[in-house]
């Protein structure tokens, strides 16, 4: 071998040295899988079975779709009680929910006027790209600011990504049960809403309202088994 190959050969291994690529030791590095938690672990459920969500939606099977959807809510909503009984709260704990939130909420939500409701493409594209856009603002500004207080009550800033995924949710119930109801008229009404989400309204974080999300989930559940089984 050559002279001149073998220093060749040498400066390409110096080059790739892995050694290179590895980040060193630093006192801000965060080392994220050891930062993990059970109740990021169940964050992590609702992500996989949210995604599992919006491969069912473009299956255009919306009904199991939504199905699956109720459950990434239920597993998003144990997370949040898993870590306030544990006490492992953290301002990275709420970073990790507000990513999951993008695919147990915003997505199925989009994806969901696309397959069932938008009458065509151009509306889907305005419509699917306001949900993104402001639910994704609004995951931001959360995981940014936390929550706010109003003399003991814990408030969201700006409506949450559940209440949107929940106007869409009814609005594909009424586009397929009310006759006079329809693509245009339900993209409208959830345009109208996405801006909520960066407003400055005061959402408060009670027991009744998660009820009341829950019990809605529930109907709604109820609602796309009997359509996908011939009963409406």
């Amino acid at each position: 071998m050559s002279g001149e190959l073998r220093k060749a050969l040498r400066g390409v291994r110096e080059r790739v040295d892995a050694a290179d690529r590895v980040v060193g030791e630093r006192g801000d590095r965060t080392d994220v899988l050891a930062r993990l938690t059970g109740a990021d672990y169940i964050s992590l459920g609702a992500l996989f079975v949210g995604w599992g969500s919006a491969l069912i939606f473009l299956r255009s099977e919306p009904n199991w779709a939504l199905l699956a959807m109720f459950g990434a809510f239920l597993l998003d909503k144990l997370d949040g009680w898993w870590a306030r009984r544990t006490g492992v709260s953290s301002p990275f704990g709420r970073r990790v929910d507000s990513f999951i939130d993008i695919f147990a909420y915003v997505v199925p939500g989009a994806l969901l006027y696309h397959v069932a409701i938008a009458p065509n493409d151009l509306a889907s594209l305005v419509v699917g790209f306001l949900i993104l856009a402001f639910g994704g603002l609004r995951l931001i500004r959360h995981s940014s600011e936390g929550f706010g207080s109003d003399e003991g009550a814990s408030y969201y800033h700006g409506t949450t990504v559940v209440h949107t995924n929940l106007v869409v949710v009814a609005n594909y119930f009424l586009a397929t049960l009310v006759a006079p109801w329809n693509g245009w008229l339900a993209g409208l009404v959830v345009a109208a809403v996405c801006p909520l989400m960066v407003s400055d309204y005061k959402a408060y974080k009670t027991d009744v309202s998660h009820a009341l999300a829950g019990l809605g989930a529930l109907a709604a559940a109820g609602l796309a088994l009997a359509l996908e089984w011939g009963y409406l």
